[in-house]
């Protein structure tokens, strides 16, 4: 996934321009107070998010030490069990995805005449 660079947060802009009045002044500092509120908000909580993602990468690590010491002591009862030495070689294969492609037959891409398109 790419992330794209940050960007410059630009402030709002008024559609029709204002005299520079005391008024206009004080709307514009109320309007920039606004924004620095929600912008605080906006930070404590990605604070928070951050704080409960790292909380759950630490429970995935302890749960996966934990499946991880599982495996091997069951490994090694089994190994026990059964009289052999050395692990066996499908109790050290990690999981993974296989995809198989199905076969063919041996055309040409000329021979097509119509595609037909299910979704």
């Amino acid at each position: 996934m790419s992330q794209r660079p940050p960007s410059k947060i630009h402030p709002k802009v008024s559609t029709l321009p204002r005299q520079r009045t005391e008024a206009a002044h004080y709307l514009d500092l109320y309007k920039l107070t606004v924004e620095k509120k929600r912008i605080q908000q906006e930070i404590e909580n990605l604070e928070k998010r951050r704080e409960r993602l790292y909380t759950r990468l630490a429970e995935i690590d302890q749960e996966a030490d934990r499946l991880n010491g599982l495996a091997g002591s069951i490994r090694i009862q089994d190994s026990q069990r059964l009289g052999t030495n050395g692990p066996r070689p499908d109790a050290t294969a990690t999981p993974s995805s296989n995809v198989f492609v199905p076969e063919r037959p041996s055309t040409t891409q000329g021979d097509f005449n119509t595609v037909l398109l299910e979704y």
